[in-house]
Formats: C-alpha cells, structure tokens, sequence
C-alpha cells in the first residue's frame, strides 16, 4: 500500500540505498538489468533471488533480517552445500523454451531435489540460452529447494550487458575443464517437450499433451519466472491477427517498464491489445495474489514460478504453471493445448522472434542513493499501519506445550502466511498480520494459539519440507507472535529453517520419521533443560505427556545459532554482542 511505499522511500533515502519505485517491475530482472554483475556474491530477502544466477553470481535468499543485518557490516552463515552440476546438450526444438528446461528438472526431481544443494549449468546446450533464458532457469531453482543457481558469465551474458548499455561490467567465469561435482546430470534440450505443472504445486510436472482439452478461463502471462523481452514477444507473435478465445481472460503483466518500453516500440503491444489482452502495470501482480484472481474452480494457466493452493487469492483455485508459448496457445483455443498444435489448428509456425540489439534503457522510476550527509537528516515516514518488530524473549530452558496444529508435507510459506490482496496491506503490522497466521489451513489456529502465548506457548508439528516456497520471515514473525515455541517437522525447507531461528523458535526434526504419526494434534509435549541440551548436541528428548511417550528429535543448528536461540533470536543475540564491552 502506499504507506508501504512512503516507509520504503524514506528509508532508502536515509541509509543510502537506491529506491525503484511501485510500478517499475519485479525486481529479479529489474535488478539484472540495471545492478547484475557476474562473479559478484548477492543475497536479497526473497526466495527467487538466485535469478542472478544467470549472470554467472552467486546470488542467495534470505530472510529479510539476515539482508538488513548483511547491509550492517555482518557476514552471512550458511552450510556448505552440495554443488549439483547438469550439463546440457543439444537445441531446443520449436515450441520449447527455457520454462521447459526446468519444468523438466522439476519432473524428475520434484520440489525437494534441490535441498542443501547449488546447481551448476554447463556445457554446449548453454550456447542457445540467453541470459534471460538463463533467468528463467535460474528463478525456479527455488522451487526445486536449491540454496543457488549459476551459470557461466559467457557470450550470452556479454551480450545482454552490451544491449543494457553495460558491457564494461562484463567478467568472464567459465567452468573448468576438469570441474567435478558432487552429483551430476545430464539434459538433451533436443529431447524435451512442452511441460506443465499441475495445481497445486509446481513438483507436479507432466508432458502438455497428456492434460490437453480441458477448458480455461484464465491465461496470464509475466511475473519473475518469465520476463524476458523474447517471452512477451513470442506471445505477442502467435496471438498476431487473431483474436483470444472469448471465455479467456488473457492477462499480460510486463516484468519491467523498460521490457514495456521495448515491446511497445516492437509493436507487440499494439499485437496484444489487439488480440484481446489485458495490459497491466509492471510488476508481480497475481504471482502473489495483488488482483487477477481466477473464479473458483476455474482453470488458470500462468506463467509464474508458484501455484501452491490459495496463493492466486483464490482459496479454491486451479493454476498450471507453463511456458509463455503453451499460455498463448492456451489463450487462442480456450483448451489446454500443445503448442505444437497450433500449426494443425490454426495455421501457425512457430515464430522467430527478432529482438532489438540493443535494449530501451529506462531508469526513471529508480532513485539513486542521497549522500550520507543528506541522508542522514531523512526522517523515516511511518503511517498508521507501520509499527516495530514485537520484543521476543530467550528460549525457556522447559517447554510443556500443546500441540495446536498439526500439517502434512510440502506446507509453503503461503499456507502458513497467506499474501494476497487482503493480507499485503498489513506486513508492517504484526498483530493484525498474525490474525492471517495458518488461516488457509485451521482458522481457529490464531485464537487458539494467541491464548498460549502468555502461558506455555505452543508448538507445530509438520511433515517434510515444512516451510517451502516464499522467504517470507512474517510466517516465522507471526506464529512466533502468538506463542509458538517450537516447530517439530521431518524435515525443513532452508530459508523457513533459518527464519524460524532468527526469530527464537526452536526447529527440530524427527529422529525417527515415523514418530510424526504419533504425535496429533492436541497432543502436550514436554522439554526438559532445554537450553544446556541443545548447546552440548543435537538430539534431545521430547516428552509425549498425553500418550506417555518419548521420542527423540534433532537439531543442524551451529554453536552461533544455538547462542542466538537462547537469546531470544537474532536481533536480541546482536543486541547483546554490541553492548558486551571491547578490550
């Protein structure tokens, strides 16, 4: 909301930072184009940071609290992951783009193959993939669970930086010749088809072909997944001269107002309008549920890297995740449809697309930093809805709590926080934003919980992969704000594993996966000497009170993490190092 933005300006103002205003896109392309550097190391407080990637940086997610405290001078901790290389072979045959590539590693791997894992492409199939290509490829590495994506800083690269008017920013960083990896894989782009992610999750990965025929009432085509100039591009070349189907709602979201720019120059936007598209404003719009929500039940296919249940504003939604060639043919026959169909159904050849050389640099809406002496007379501009973070007190040596709710696997950041348009308009308000806390989910979960808090707290008990998807810290912040004390999982997505921590919440793992089916909801679970247990190693016992049970969890948490759980989190651990006295 606008206060948001009044908030964001004035801090960007005061501590040096550049402001790209509310319309000027999404920011992973935005940031490529303007900011990307290859060989240079980024972390950014959003989980498809690793975009970057495609500019040969080592660029990572993070909570929003790790990026503020990097911007101060501190280092980042991660563990060291696996390095995954896939190398890839051949050419993309027509109706097959740079979506399909990682629809693919999606299919074979689901959404949990990535884990602790950097992946690493290389090899002459990369001679093909521009670096908005690469973009692409690299955007979704978060929905496989990877830490990172990266790729060389090659010709490609050179030749981006060259159209946005930056080639001097230009290093080369290609792979060695005797490179080894810890896990290799190989694809021949000659071999893949179009692909499509089935609702509701983007692990659900089939060939187009074998859903073909159902009818659709929503096509939109953008977001950070794909927002290259070529993929609006192509779009707006198969739907030239023809008209959408007339049940479709064809949405256009330009990735950036320079990409706008660009294809209104091109006169694909004219192509668009014309076909019956919807032009809206640069930036992520429905990807996180701001506006196009789909009717209930309805089929929509997106162009967007996520489609976990609810995150389009509809509770009951039905999205499929494709690439921009099989949401336009989508778009023109009102069915699901191969693109490779087009040419028996309606006549069309796969379009070449001819991009400008050099590309429409706009930089209007971004501010660049004040000096310091000029910032620092900024007063921050804090509206009615803006408050601070709540103080959040050390870790209890005993925890005895109920278990007040209980998920299964793959529980996104969406379904522990919803977004969308209801919700967005309070992030700078906790309390209010908690009232949202697991609401898809059990919406007695906040009352019930918040009436925990000033007594024993409670604990979550999840499945595998608890936390996937969005960085987003508040699914950490508001649970933690209305008690929570602990989340029990199988297992953990990264970045919701460290939000978790930063925020004061102790995250175990069952020792034993299968002691999560004995343990239900309701259920009081006990922790003795908490504290000294989990600073002397990594298992400790956990009480089933209701059943009379005992089983073992664990914790991956470092000696520094175990320092700043105790605190109380993050923020009171760096509280307390700065007032300890220097010698």
């Amino acid at each position: 909301n606008a206060e948001d933005h009044e908030f964001l300006r004035s801090a960007c103002q005061r501590f040096g930072l550049w402001y790209s205003k509310a319309g000027n896109g999404v920011s992973h392309p935005t940031h490529m184009q303007r900011f990307g550097i290859p060989g240079k190391t980024m972390v950014g407080s959003d989980s498809h940071t690793p975009a970057g990637g495609s500019l040969g940086m080592l660029a990572i997610g993070l909570g929003g609290i790790e990026v503020a405290m990097v911007m101060a001078g501190e280092p980042i901790y991660l563990q060291m992951p696996q390095i995954w290389g896939v190398r890839l072979t051949g050419e993309l045959p027509a109706w097959v783009s740079a979506k399909d590539v990682i629809l693919e590693m999606l299919r074979r791997h689901g959404v949990k193959g990535g884990v602790n894992r950097i992946i690493e492409y290389y090899g002459p199939g990369l001679a093909q993939l521009t670096a908005m290509d690469r973009h692409v490829i690299a955007n979704m590495g978060a929905e496989l669970g990877a830490t990172s994506t990266v790729f060389p800083a090659d010709g490609q690269v050179r030749a981006f930086l060259r159209a946005e008017q930056r080639e001097e920013d230009f290093v080369e960083l290609l792979a060695d010749e005797d490179a080894a990896y810890d896990v290799t894989e190989e694809i021949d782009l000659s071999t893949l088809e179009p692909l499509i992610a089935l609702p509701s999750s983007p692990g659900n990965v089939v060939p187009v072909r074998e859903v073909a025929g159902q009818d659709v009432e929503q096509v939109v085509v953008g977001s950070s997944a794909n927002p290259g100039l070529r993929d609006f591009a192509v779009v707006a070349a198969i739907v030239h001269g023809r008209q959408t189907h007339a049940r479709v709602s064809f949405d256009v979201n330009p990735s950036s107002r320079q990409i706008l720019q660009d294809l209104t120059k091109m006169g694909a936007t004219f192509d668009l309008v014309a076909a019956g598209a919807r032009i809206h404003q640069s930036g992520c719009m429905g990807c996180i549920g701001m506006g196009q929500a789909p009717a209930a039940g309805s089929v929509s296919l997106r162009t967007f890297p996520r489609n976990f249940p609810g995150r389009s504003g509809t509770q009951e939604d039905s999205v499929f995740l494709c690439s921009p060639e099989t949401a336009a043919a989508a778009a023109l026959t009102g069915q699901i449809t191969d693109p490779r169909d087009l040419t028996r159904l309606l006549g069309i050849d796969y379009p070449k697309v001819e991009l400008p050389d050099m590309s429409s640099v706009n930089a209007a809406m971004l501010e660049a930093p004040l000096a310091a002496d000029q910032g620092g007379r900024v007063e921050l501009v804090k509206g009615s809805n803006i408050s601070s973070l709540p103080d959040f007190g050390p870790l209890p040596d005993r925890i005895e709590a109920p278990v007040a709710l209980k998920v299964g696997d793959d529980v996104s950041t969406d379904a522990i926080l919803p977004a969308g348009a209801a919700v967005l308009p309070y992030r700078s308000n906790i309390p209010k934003l908690a009232e949202f806390t697991f609401s898809q989910l059990d919406e007695t979960y906040p009352a019930r919980a918040l009436a925990t808090k000033d007594d024993s707290g409670h604990i979550v008990v999840g499945g595998a992969n608890y936390g996937q998807g969005s960085s987003r810290e508040h699914a950490a912040i508001t649970p933690r704000y209305l008690g929570l004390r602990a989340v029990i999982a199988v297992s953990f997505a990264r970045i919701h594993w460290q939000n978790l921590t930063n925020f004061g919440v102790l995250a175990l793992e069952f020792a034993d996966p299968d002691d999560y089916r004995r343990v239900e909801q309701g259920n009081v679970l006990v922790l003795e000497g908490v504290r000294d247990t989990i600073a002397a190693g990594a298992e400790i016992q956990v009480h089933n009170a209701t059943r009379d049970e005992h089983f073992v969890a664990r914790h991956r948490l470092s000696d520094r993490q175990v320092a700043m759980l105790i605190a109380g989190g993050l923020l009171p651990w760096l509280r307390g190092q700065n007032e300890k006295p220097t010698t």
